[in-house]
Protein backbone atom coordinates (compact mmCIF):
# COMPACT_ATOMS: atom_id res chain seq x y z
CA UNK A 1 0.00 0.00 0.00
CA UNK A 2 0.80 3.29 -1.19
CA UNK A 3 2.49 5.38 2.02
CA UNK A 4 0.98 8.73 2.09
CA UNK A 5 3.88 11.06 1.12
CA UNK A 6 3.94 8.48 -2.03
CA UNK A 7 -0.14 9.56 -2.51
CA UNK A 8 0.87 13.09 -2.48
CA UNK A 9 3.44 12.88 -4.86
CA UNK A 10 1.58 11.43 -7.29
CA UNK A 11 -1.13 13.49 -6.74
CA UNK A 12 1.07 16.47 -7.56
CA UNK A 13 2.19 14.41 -10.55
CA UNK A 14 -1.36 14.46 -11.62
CA UNK A 15 -1.75 18.04 -11.21
CA UNK A 16 1.60 19.05 -13.11
CA UNK A 17 0.71 17.01 -16.01
CA UNK A 18 -2.94 17.49 -15.68
CA UNK A 19 -1.62 21.11 -17.31
CA UNK A 20 -3.90 21.74 -20.59
CA UNK A 21 -6.19 19.11 -20.47
CA UNK A 22 -8.33 20.29 -17.07
CA UNK A 23 -10.72 22.30 -19.19
CA UNK A 24 -12.14 18.48 -19.94
CA UNK A 25 -12.21 17.95 -16.52
CA UNK A 26 -14.12 21.01 -15.43
CA UNK A 27 -16.35 20.51 -18.72
CA UNK A 28 -17.38 16.49 -17.14
CA UNK A 29 -17.37 17.86 -13.71
CA UNK A 30 -19.91 20.19 -14.40
CA UNK A 31 -21.50 18.02 -16.61
CA UNK A 32 -21.54 15.66 -14.02
CA UNK A 33 -23.11 17.34 -11.04
CA UNK A 34 -25.66 18.81 -13.51
CA UNK A 35 -26.38 14.92 -14.05
CA UNK A 36 -26.71 14.47 -9.94
CA UNK A 37 -28.99 17.77 -9.73
CA UNK A 38 -31.42 16.36 -12.16
CA UNK A 39 -31.73 13.22 -10.36
CA UNK A 40 -32.60 14.21 -7.79
CA UNK A 41 -34.93 16.62 -9.16
CA UNK A 42 -35.99 13.62 -10.36
CA UNK A 43 -36.88 12.32 -7.58
CA UNK A 44 -38.31 14.98 -5.25
CA UNK A 45 -41.21 15.35 -9.20
CA UNK A 46 -41.56 11.46 -8.58
CA UNK A 47 -43.18 11.86 -4.89
CA UNK A 48 -45.01 14.70 -5.94
CA UNK A 49 -46.80 13.09 -8.87
CA UNK A 50 -47.53 10.04 -6.79
CA UNK A 51 -48.12 11.74 -3.54
CA UNK A 52 -50.76 14.35 -5.90
CA UNK A 53 -52.29 11.09 -7.79
CA UNK A 54 -52.88 9.45 -4.33
CA UNK A 55 -54.54 12.72 -2.67
CA UNK A 56 -51.29 13.67 -0.41
CA UNK A 57 -50.44 16.36 -2.05
CA UNK A 58 -52.54 19.30 -3.24
CA UNK A 59 -49.96 20.14 -6.37
CA UNK A 60 -51.50 20.02 -10.02
CA UNK A 61 -51.18 17.00 -11.16
CA UNK A 62 -50.41 17.87 -14.90
CA UNK A 63 -47.68 20.06 -13.20
CA UNK A 64 -45.85 17.25 -12.00
CA UNK A 65 -46.06 15.14 -15.20
CA UNK A 66 -44.99 18.24 -16.86
CA UNK A 67 -41.96 18.21 -14.55
CA UNK A 68 -41.03 14.71 -14.91
CA UNK A 69 -40.91 15.55 -18.84
CA UNK A 70 -38.87 18.40 -18.72
CA UNK A 71 -36.17 16.69 -16.62
CA UNK A 72 -35.72 13.72 -18.93
CA UNK A 73 -35.21 15.68 -21.94
CA UNK A 74 -32.65 17.65 -20.33
CA UNK A 75 -31.04 14.34 -19.27
CA UNK A 76 -31.02 13.43 -23.11
CA UNK A 77 -29.59 16.88 -23.64
CA UNK A 78 -26.86 16.23 -21.15
CA UNK A 79 -26.16 12.74 -22.21
CA UNK A 80 -25.34 14.10 -25.72
CA UNK A 81 -23.08 17.09 -24.34
CA UNK A 82 -21.18 14.22 -22.26
CA UNK A 83 -20.43 12.18 -25.14
CA UNK A 84 -19.33 14.71 -27.25
CA UNK A 85 -17.55 15.89 -24.88
CA UNK A 86 -16.05 12.38 -24.43
CA UNK A 87 -15.05 11.90 -28.15
CA UNK A 88 -13.66 15.17 -29.07
CA UNK A 89 -11.75 16.81 -26.12
CA UNK A 90 -10.62 12.94 -24.99
CA UNK A 91 -8.58 12.37 -28.06
CA UNK A 92 -6.92 16.01 -27.74
CA UNK A 93 -6.30 15.50 -24.45
CA UNK A 94 -4.65 12.18 -24.74
CA UNK A 95 -2.95 13.52 -28.22
CA UNK A 96 -1.70 16.19 -25.87
CA UNK A 97 -0.36 13.59 -22.99
CA UNK A 98 1.37 11.66 -25.80
CA UNK A 99 3.03 14.66 -27.14
CA UNK A 100 4.14 15.84 -23.98
CA UNK A 101 5.92 12.31 -22.92
CA UNK A 102 7.62 12.43 -26.48
CA UNK A 103 8.83 15.38 -26.45
CA UNK A 104 10.77 14.96 -23.26
CA UNK A 105 12.23 11.41 -24.37
CA UNK A 106 13.27 12.88 -27.68
CA UNK A 107 15.17 15.70 -25.80
CA UNK A 108 16.33 13.85 -23.19
CA UNK A 109 20.54 12.91 -22.60
CA UNK A 110 21.18 10.53 -24.78
CA UNK A 111 23.75 7.94 -23.08
CA UNK A 112 24.55 4.66 -25.65
CA UNK A 113 22.33 2.42 -23.00
CA UNK A 114 18.86 3.04 -22.46
CA UNK A 115 17.72 2.15 -19.55
CA UNK A 116 13.88 1.07 -20.87
CA UNK A 117 13.36 -1.50 -23.70
CA UNK A 118 11.95 0.60 -27.48
CA UNK A 119 9.29 -2.01 -26.81
CA UNK A 120 8.15 -0.82 -22.79
CA UNK A 121 8.86 2.92 -23.84
CA UNK A 122 6.06 1.90 -26.57
CA UNK A 123 3.79 0.75 -23.99
CA UNK A 124 4.12 3.49 -21.85
CA UNK A 125 3.87 5.90 -23.92
CA UNK A 126 0.58 4.07 -25.50
CA UNK A 127 -1.42 2.62 -23.05
CA UNK A 128 -0.27 4.41 -19.69
CA UNK A 129 -0.63 7.80 -20.81
CA UNK A 130 -4.33 6.30 -22.07
CA UNK A 131 -5.04 5.36 -18.50
CA UNK A 132 -3.65 8.39 -17.29
CA UNK A 133 -5.76 10.84 -19.83
CA UNK A 134 -8.49 9.09 -19.16
CA UNK A 135 -8.32 9.13 -15.17
CA UNK A 136 -7.53 12.71 -15.67
CA UNK A 137 -10.03 13.79 -17.88
CA UNK A 138 -13.45 11.47 -16.87
CA UNK A 139 -12.28 8.91 -13.75
CA UNK A 140 -11.67 11.47 -11.24
CA UNK A 141 -14.55 14.12 -12.55
CA UNK A 142 -16.52 10.93 -12.23
CA UNK A 143 -15.73 9.93 -8.83
CA UNK A 144 -16.50 13.80 -7.52
CA UNK A 145 -19.64 13.84 -8.93
CA UNK A 146 -20.14 10.34 -7.27
CA UNK A 147 -18.95 11.94 -3.87
CA UNK A 148 -21.30 14.87 -4.21
CA UNK A 149 -24.09 12.08 -5.32
CA UNK A 150 -23.32 10.42 -1.88
CA UNK A 151 -23.52 13.30 0.30
CA UNK A 152 -26.75 14.76 -0.80
CA UNK A 153 -28.28 11.57 -1.49
CA UNK A 154 -27.82 11.10 2.13
CA UNK A 155 -28.88 14.28 3.48
CA UNK A 156 -32.10 13.85 2.11
CA UNK A 157 -32.44 10.37 2.83
CA UNK A 158 -31.56 11.89 6.31
CA UNK A 159 -34.60 14.72 6.02
CA UNK A 160 -37.25 11.92 5.29
CA UNK A 161 -35.92 9.17 7.93
CA UNK A 162 -32.44 9.80 10.16
CA UNK A 163 -32.63 6.49 11.70
CA UNK A 164 -32.57 4.83 8.32
CA UNK A 165 -30.02 7.00 7.31
CA UNK A 166 -27.97 6.33 10.40
CA UNK A 167 -27.79 2.62 9.38
CA UNK A 168 -26.49 2.99 5.76
CA UNK A 169 -24.09 5.54 7.12
CA UNK A 170 -22.96 3.24 9.58
CA UNK A 171 -22.29 0.48 7.10
CA UNK A 172 -19.61 3.00 5.57
CA UNK A 173 -16.75 2.25 7.62
CA UNK A 174 -16.95 -1.71 6.90
CA UNK A 175 -16.99 -0.45 3.26
CA UNK A 176 -13.76 1.61 3.31
CA UNK A 177 -11.89 -1.18 5.59
CA UNK A 178 -12.84 -3.75 2.86
CA UNK A 179 -11.47 -1.54 -0.14
CA UNK A 180 -8.20 -0.62 1.71
CA UNK A 181 -7.71 -4.52 1.56
CA UNK A 182 -8.90 -4.37 -1.90
CA UNK A 183 -6.71 -1.64 -3.18
CA UNK A 184 -3.51 -2.63 -2.15
CA UNK A 185 -4.37 -6.14 -3.34
CA UNK A 186 -5.44 -4.81 -6.95
CA UNK A 187 -2.48 -2.77 -6.84
CA UNK A 188 0.13 -5.45 -6.84
CA UNK A 189 -1.54 -7.40 -9.68
CA UNK A 190 -2.06 -4.31 -11.90
CA UNK A 191 1.59 -3.42 -11.73
CA UNK A 192 2.33 -7.27 -12.35
CA UNK A 193 0.04 -7.11 -15.15
CA UNK A 194 1.64 -4.08 -17.08
CA UNK A 195 5.04 -5.38 -16.36
CA UNK A 196 4.46 -8.25 -18.31
CA UNK A 197 2.59 -6.58 -20.96
CA UNK A 198 5.50 -4.52 -21.66
CA UNK A 199 7.67 -7.66 -21.79
CA UNK A 200 5.27 -9.26 -25.11
CA UNK A 201 5.37 -6.09 -26.59
CA UNK A 202 9.13 -5.68 -26.45
CA UNK A 203 9.32 -9.60 -28.18
CA UNK A 204 6.90 -8.86 -30.31
CA UNK A 205 8.59 -5.37 -31.61
CA UNK A 206 12.42 -6.94 -31.54
CA UNK A 207 11.14 -10.22 -32.91
CA UNK A 208 9.68 -7.78 -35.95
CA UNK A 209 12.61 -5.83 -36.20
CA UNK A 210 15.09 -8.77 -36.61
CA UNK A 211 13.08 -11.32 -38.19
CA UNK A 212 15.70 -12.20 -41.13
CA UNK A 213 18.33 -12.72 -38.43
CA UNK A 214 15.82 -14.56 -36.50
CA UNK A 215 15.29 -16.54 -39.39
CA UNK A 216 18.85 -17.46 -40.32
CA UNK A 217 20.00 -18.48 -36.97
CA UNK A 218 16.28 -20.84 -37.22
CA UNK A 219 15.18 -19.32 -33.99
CA UNK A 220 11.88 -18.25 -35.56
CA UNK A 221 10.31 -21.21 -33.52
CA UNK A 222 12.01 -20.45 -30.53
CA UNK A 223 10.75 -16.56 -30.30
CA UNK A 224 7.32 -17.68 -30.72
CA UNK A 225 7.69 -20.56 -28.06
CA UNK A 226 8.98 -17.06 -25.83
CA UNK A 227 5.99 -15.17 -26.51
CA UNK A 228 3.35 -18.25 -26.16
CA UNK A 229 5.39 -18.55 -22.56
CA UNK A 230 4.92 -15.05 -21.71
CA UNK A 231 1.62 -14.75 -22.45
CA UNK A 232 0.79 -17.63 -20.44
CA UNK A 233 2.65 -15.52 -17.65
CA UNK A 234 -0.11 -12.78 -18.73
CA UNK A 235 -3.07 -15.13 -18.46
CA UNK A 236 -2.41 -16.43 -15.32
CA UNK A 237 -2.23 -12.65 -13.90
CA UNK A 238 -5.32 -11.98 -15.35
CA UNK A 239 -6.89 -14.82 -13.96
CA UNK A 240 -5.88 -14.45 -10.80
CA UNK A 241 -6.60 -10.62 -10.79
CA UNK A 242 -10.11 -11.38 -12.27
CA UNK A 243 -11.21 -14.07 -9.98
CA UNK A 244 -9.94 -11.90 -7.12
CA UNK A 245 -11.91 -8.69 -8.42
CA UNK A 246 -15.12 -10.68 -9.01
CA UNK A 247 -14.90 -12.43 -5.56
CA UNK A 248 -14.91 -8.89 -4.38
CA UNK A 249 -17.64 -7.64 -6.27
CA UNK A 250 -19.63 -10.40 -5.45
CA UNK A 251 -18.84 -9.56 -1.70
CA UNK A 252 -20.05 -5.56 -2.00
CA UNK A 253 -23.07 -6.82 -4.16
CA UNK A 254 -24.31 -9.15 -1.46
CA UNK A 255 -23.99 -6.41 0.77
CA UNK A 256 -26.02 -3.88 -1.51
CA UNK A 257 -28.69 -6.30 -2.03
CA UNK A 258 -28.85 -6.59 1.99
CA UNK A 259 -29.09 -3.13 2.45
CA UNK A 260 -32.22 -2.71 -0.67
CA UNK A 261 -34.02 -5.30 1.40
CA UNK A 262 -33.25 -3.53 4.43
CA UNK A 263 -34.82 -0.35 3.06
CA UNK A 264 -37.59 -1.64 1.75
CA UNK A 265 -38.70 -3.92 4.82
CA UNK A 266 -38.49 -0.33 6.89
CA UNK A 267 -40.22 1.13 4.51
CA UNK A 268 -43.31 -1.14 4.36
CA UNK A 269 -43.25 -1.10 7.84
CA UNK A 270 -43.47 2.53 8.11
CA UNK A 271 -46.58 2.59 5.13
CA UNK A 272 -48.17 0.25 7.08
CA UNK A 273 -47.98 2.23 10.26
CA UNK A 274 -49.16 5.59 8.45
CA UNK A 275 -45.87 6.94 9.26
CA UNK A 276 -45.23 8.00 5.56
CA UNK A 277 -46.95 8.24 1.91
CA UNK A 278 -46.67 6.33 -1.05
CA UNK A 279 -44.34 8.88 -2.31
CA UNK A 280 -42.28 8.72 0.49
CA UNK A 281 -41.87 4.73 0.10
CA UNK A 282 -40.70 5.41 -3.58
CA UNK A 283 -38.65 7.77 -2.50
CA UNK A 284 -37.05 5.74 0.33
CA UNK A 285 -35.94 3.31 -2.99
CA UNK A 286 -34.50 5.68 -5.25
CA UNK A 287 -32.69 7.21 -2.50
CA UNK A 288 -30.95 4.12 -1.59
CA UNK A 289 -30.15 3.36 -4.71
CA UNK A 290 -28.59 7.15 -4.94
CA UNK A 291 -26.85 6.44 -2.20
CA UNK A 292 -25.88 2.79 -2.92
CA UNK A 293 -24.68 3.61 -6.42
CA UNK A 294 -21.74 5.63 -5.90
CA UNK A 295 -20.51 2.67 -3.48
CA UNK A 296 -20.99 0.44 -6.83
CA UNK A 297 -19.68 2.99 -8.81
CA UNK A 298 -16.15 3.00 -6.38
CA UNK A 299 -16.16 -0.71 -6.65
CA UNK A 300 -15.11 0.62 -10.64
CA UNK A 301 -13.09 3.25 -10.16
CA UNK A 302 -10.76 1.61 -8.06
CA UNK A 303 -9.20 -0.34 -10.48
CA UNK A 304 -8.94 2.58 -13.09
CA UNK A 305 -7.38 4.85 -10.59
CA UNK A 306 -5.44 1.67 -9.13
CA UNK A 307 -4.36 0.84 -12.66
CA UNK A 308 -3.64 4.95 -13.33
CA UNK A 309 -1.22 5.34 -10.17
CA UNK A 310 0.79 2.25 -11.72
CA UNK A 311 0.81 4.43 -14.73
CA UNK A 312 1.72 7.22 -13.30
CA UNK A 313 4.59 5.69 -11.63
CA UNK A 314 5.81 4.30 -15.42
CA UNK A 315 5.12 7.80 -16.44
CA UNK A 316 7.05 9.72 -13.95
CA UNK A 317 10.32 6.97 -14.42
CA UNK A 318 10.70 8.18 -18.11
CA UNK A 319 10.33 11.87 -17.02
CA UNK A 320 13.13 11.32 -14.59
CA UNK A 321 15.74 10.17 -17.67
CA UNK A 322 17.74 14.03 -17.92
CA UNK A 323 17.41 16.28 -20.40
CA UNK A 324 19.75 18.14 -22.66
CA UNK A 325 20.61 21.33 -21.98
CA UNK A 326 18.82 24.04 -24.15
CA UNK A 327 20.18 27.29 -25.34
CA UNK A 328 20.87 29.10 -28.58
CA UNK A 329 23.01 27.77 -31.54
CA UNK A 330 26.64 28.33 -31.16
CA UNK A 331 27.28 28.60 -34.65
CA UNK A 332 30.49 28.71 -36.46
CA UNK A 333 29.96 29.80 -40.11
CA UNK A 334 33.53 29.94 -41.71
CA UNK A 335 34.02 26.88 -40.66
CA UNK A 336 35.40 25.64 -37.51
CA UNK A 337 38.33 23.30 -36.06
CA UNK A 338 37.64 20.85 -32.80
CA UNK A 339 40.39 19.83 -30.27
CA UNK A 340 40.34 17.38 -28.06
CA UNK A 341 42.41 17.87 -24.54
CA UNK A 342 43.34 15.49 -22.23
CA UNK A 343 39.87 13.56 -22.63
CA UNK A 344 39.26 10.39 -20.78
CA UNK A 345 36.09 8.58 -20.97
CA UNK A 346 34.89 5.60 -19.68
CA UNK A 347 30.80 3.92 -19.95
CA UNK A 348 29.34 4.39 -16.94
CA UNK A 349 29.08 0.50 -17.06
CA UNK A 350 32.36 -0.16 -18.44
CA UNK A 351 35.37 -1.80 -16.68
CA UNK A 352 38.20 0.24 -18.89
CA UNK A 353 38.47 3.66 -20.03
CA UNK A 354 37.66 3.82 -23.72
CA UNK A 355 40.29 7.01 -23.99
CA UNK A 356 42.61 8.21 -21.51
CA UNK A 357 44.34 11.36 -21.65
CA UNK A 358 43.62 12.20 -25.37
CA UNK A 359 44.50 15.14 -26.95
CA UNK A 360 44.44 16.03 -30.82
CA UNK A 361 43.66 18.97 -33.11
CA UNK A 362 41.49 18.43 -36.23
CA UNK A 363 42.43 22.18 -37.36
CA UNK A 364 39.74 23.95 -39.45
CA UNK A 365 39.64 22.74 -43.63
CA UNK A 366 41.73 19.77 -42.84
CA UNK A 367 40.70 16.02 -43.66
CA UNK A 368 41.38 12.91 -41.20
CA UNK A 369 41.15 9.51 -41.77
CA UNK A 370 40.50 8.27 -38.44
CA UNK A 371 41.62 4.13 -38.21
CA UNK A 372 41.96 1.27 -35.23
CA UNK A 373 40.64 -2.00 -34.49
CA UNK A 374 37.33 -2.19 -32.84
CA UNK A 375 36.86 -1.27 -28.79
CA UNK A 376 39.46 1.33 -29.74
CA UNK A 377 37.29 4.26 -29.33
CA UNK A 378 36.71 6.02 -32.92
CA UNK A 379 33.05 5.94 -32.50
CA UNK A 380 32.95 7.25 -29.21
CA UNK A 381 35.38 10.47 -30.42
CA UNK A 382 32.17 11.02 -32.65
CA UNK A 383 29.99 10.84 -30.01
CA UNK A 384 31.69 13.41 -27.84
CA UNK A 385 32.04 15.64 -30.76
CA UNK A 386 28.23 15.06 -31.30
CA UNK A 387 28.15 16.11 -27.28
CA UNK A 388 25.96 12.97 -27.20
CA UNK A 389 28.75 11.89 -24.77
CA UNK A 390 30.47 14.46 -22.15
CA UNK A 391 34.10 13.57 -20.97
CA UNK A 392 34.45 12.21 -18.06
CA UNK A 393 38.07 14.39 -17.81
CA UNK A 394 38.75 16.61 -20.04
CA UNK A 395 37.57 19.29 -23.00
CA UNK A 396 36.41 18.73 -26.61
CA UNK A 397 36.53 22.10 -28.00
CA UNK A 398 35.04 24.18 -31.45
CA UNK A 399 37.02 26.93 -32.50
CA UNK A 400 38.32 29.69 -35.07
CA UNK A 401 40.42 32.19 -35.83
CA UNK A 402 37.37 34.37 -33.30
CA UNK A 403 36.29 32.43 -30.48
CA UNK A 404 36.12 28.53 -28.73
CA UNK A 405 32.93 26.77 -27.19
CA UNK A 406 32.81 23.92 -25.40
CA UNK A 407 31.33 20.71 -27.15
CA UNK A 408 27.04 20.90 -26.43
CA UNK A 409 23.46 20.23 -28.15
CA UNK A 410 23.82 24.07 -29.00
CA UNK A 411 27.20 23.46 -31.42
CA UNK A 412 25.10 20.54 -33.42
CA UNK A 413 24.62 23.16 -35.83
CA UNK A 414 27.65 22.88 -36.99
CA UNK A 415 28.12 19.29 -38.01
CA UNK A 416 26.94 17.10 -40.88
CA UNK A 417 26.96 13.37 -39.46
CA UNK A 418 26.57 9.99 -41.56
CA UNK A 419 26.25 7.45 -39.06
CA UNK A 420 27.12 3.62 -39.96
CA UNK A 421 24.34 1.37 -40.79
CA UNK A 422 20.88 1.46 -42.47
CA UNK A 423 19.49 4.60 -41.07
CA UNK A 424 16.23 5.74 -43.46
CA UNK A 425 12.86 5.81 -42.12
CA UNK A 426 10.13 4.55 -44.01
CA UNK A 427 8.19 7.36 -45.76
CA UNK A 428 9.48 8.43 -49.26
CA UNK A 429 13.22 9.38 -50.77
CA UNK A 430 12.15 12.98 -50.34
CA UNK A 431 10.76 12.62 -47.04
CA UNK A 432 14.08 11.11 -45.87
CA UNK A 433 15.90 13.63 -47.45
CA UNK A 434 13.74 16.51 -46.13
CA UNK A 435 15.08 15.75 -43.31
CA UNK A 436 18.95 16.64 -43.33
CA UNK A 437 16.97 20.20 -44.14
CA UNK A 438 13.21 20.95 -44.16
CA UNK A 439 13.57 23.68 -46.12
CA UNK A 440 15.85 22.70 -48.91
CA UNK A 441 14.69 23.09 -52.30
CA UNK A 442 13.97 20.76 -55.49
CA UNK A 443 17.54 21.96 -56.96
CA UNK A 444 19.18 21.18 -53.97
CA UNK A 445 18.59 17.97 -53.81
CA UNK A 446 19.28 17.32 -57.30
CA UNK A 447 22.48 18.65 -56.35
CA UNK A 448 23.13 16.61 -53.70
CA UNK A 449 22.12 13.32 -54.53
CA UNK A 450 24.53 13.86 -57.75
CA UNK A 451 27.16 14.91 -54.66
CA UNK A 452 26.21 11.14 -53.05
CA UNK A 453 26.06 9.56 -56.43
CA UNK A 454 22.77 8.63 -55.94
CA UNK A 455 21.43 9.64 -59.39
CA UNK A 456 19.74 6.32 -59.51
CA UNK A 457 16.70 7.99 -57.58
CA UNK A 458 15.87 10.32 -60.77
CA UNK A 459 15.24 7.15 -62.65
CA UNK A 460 13.04 5.30 -60.61
CA UNK A 461 9.42 5.53 -61.81
CA UNK A 462 8.29 8.06 -58.86
CA UNK A 463 11.83 9.68 -58.23
CA UNK A 464 12.20 11.39 -55.11
CA UNK A 465 8.46 10.70 -53.93
CA UNK A 466 9.42 6.24 -54.24
CA UNK A 467 8.42 4.83 -51.10
CA UNK A 468 10.90 3.00 -49.20
CA UNK A 469 10.08 1.04 -45.88
CA UNK A 470 11.24 0.49 -42.41
CA UNK A 471 14.92 0.78 -42.35
CA UNK A 472 15.28 1.51 -46.19
CA UNK A 473 13.37 -1.62 -47.71
CA UNK A 474 13.30 -2.08 -51.26
CA UNK A 475 16.68 -0.56 -51.37
CA UNK A 476 19.90 -1.86 -51.74
CA UNK A 477 22.18 -1.27 -48.78
CA UNK A 478 24.41 0.82 -51.26
CA UNK A 479 21.91 2.82 -52.54
CA UNK A 480 20.24 3.36 -48.98
CA UNK A 481 23.51 4.66 -47.66
CA UNK A 482 24.50 7.34 -50.77
CA UNK A 483 20.89 8.22 -49.76
CA UNK A 484 21.72 8.97 -46.29
CA UNK A 485 24.62 10.82 -47.42
CA UNK A 486 23.09 12.92 -49.02
CA UNK A 487 20.41 13.67 -46.72
CA UNK A 488 23.26 15.13 -44.46
CA UNK A 489 25.18 16.88 -47.21
CA UNK A 490 21.85 18.83 -47.06
CA UNK A 491 22.89 20.22 -44.13
CA UNK A 492 24.48 23.58 -43.24
CA UNK A 493 27.57 22.22 -40.90
CA UNK A 494 30.91 22.83 -42.05
CA UNK A 495 32.16 19.98 -40.13
CA UNK A 496 31.55 16.46 -41.73
CA UNK A 497 31.88 13.32 -39.32
CA UNK A 498 31.28 10.42 -41.69
CA UNK A 499 31.26 7.05 -39.39
CA UNK A 500 32.12 4.06 -42.24
CA UNK A 501 29.70 5.94 -44.27
CA UNK A 502 30.94 4.22 -47.57
CA UNK A 503 31.30 0.52 -45.82
CA UNK A 504 28.47 -0.42 -48.41
CA UNK A 505 29.73 0.72 -51.93
CA UNK A 506 32.11 -0.75 -54.70
CA UNK A 507 35.25 1.03 -54.79
CA UNK A 508 34.61 2.87 -58.10
CA UNK A 509 31.57 4.63 -56.48
CA UNK A 510 33.43 5.36 -53.01
CA UNK A 511 36.17 6.72 -54.63
CA UNK A 512 33.56 9.30 -56.99
CA UNK A 513 31.90 10.05 -53.87
CA UNK A 514 35.14 11.01 -51.41
CA UNK A 515 36.48 12.86 -54.15
CA UNK A 516 32.96 14.82 -54.76
CA UNK A 517 32.96 15.69 -50.95
CA UNK A 518 36.97 16.57 -50.84
CA UNK A 519 36.31 18.80 -53.44
CA UNK A 520 33.01 20.56 -52.09
CA UNK A 521 35.08 20.64 -48.26
CA UNK A 522 38.13 22.30 -50.10
CA UNK A 523 35.95 24.76 -51.96
CA UNK A 524 34.23 25.90 -48.16
CA UNK A 525 36.83 25.16 -45.96
CA UNK A 526 35.27 21.90 -44.47
CA UNK A 527 36.77 20.09 -41.86
CA UNK A 528 36.32 16.16 -42.70
CA UNK A 529 36.78 13.38 -39.59
CA UNK A 530 36.22 9.84 -41.91
CA UNK A 531 35.99 6.89 -39.44
CA UNK A 532 37.31 3.86 -41.89
CA UNK A 533 38.99 1.00 -42.79
CA UNK A 534 39.29 1.53 -47.01
CA UNK A 535 42.21 2.66 -48.20
CA UNK A 536 40.45 4.82 -50.89
CA UNK A 537 39.37 6.96 -48.39
CA UNK A 538 42.69 7.32 -46.41
CA UNK A 539 44.14 8.33 -50.16
CA UNK A 540 42.00 11.52 -49.91
CA UNK A 541 43.22 12.50 -46.66
CA UNK A 542 46.14 14.96 -45.84
CA UNK A 543 45.94 13.56 -41.58
CA UNK A 544 46.00 9.89 -40.12
CA UNK A 545 44.86 9.52 -36.41
CA UNK A 546 45.28 6.01 -35.42
CA UNK A 547 43.95 4.84 -32.13
CA UNK A 548 44.27 1.68 -30.22
CA UNK A 549 42.22 -0.38 -27.95
CA UNK A 550 43.17 0.74 -24.11
CA UNK A 551 43.38 -2.69 -21.93
CA UNK A 552 43.07 -2.31 -18.14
Amino acid sequence: MATPQQIMHLLAWFWRTSRGIRMKSIVNIILGLTVVGMDFAFIWATKMTIDTATGESTHPLWAGCALLVGIGLANIAISFARRWSSALLGVKSQNLMQQRAFARLMHSVWTGKEQFHSGDVMNRLIRDANEITSVITDTLPAALCVCVRLVFAFLYLFHFDPWLALIVLVMAPLFLLLSKVYIKKMRLLTREIRNTDSRIQSILQESIQHRMVLKTLEQTDGMVERLAQTQDQLHGQVKHKTLFSSFSNLTVNLGFTAGYLLTFIWGVYRLDAGAITYGTMLAFIQLVGQIQGPFRDMTRFVPSIISALTAAERMEQLEQTPVEETGGQILFPQGAGIRFSNVTYRYQDGHRNILCNFSFDFTPGSTTAILGETGAGKTTMIRLILALLSPTKGHVEFYDKERTASASPNTRCNLVYVPQGNTLLSGSIRDNLLLGNPDATEEDMHRVIEMACADFVLSLPDALDTICGEGGTGLSEGQAQRIAIARALLRQGNILLLDEATSALDTETERQLIGNIARQAKEKHQTILFITHRPAVVEYCENTLMLRRLEQ
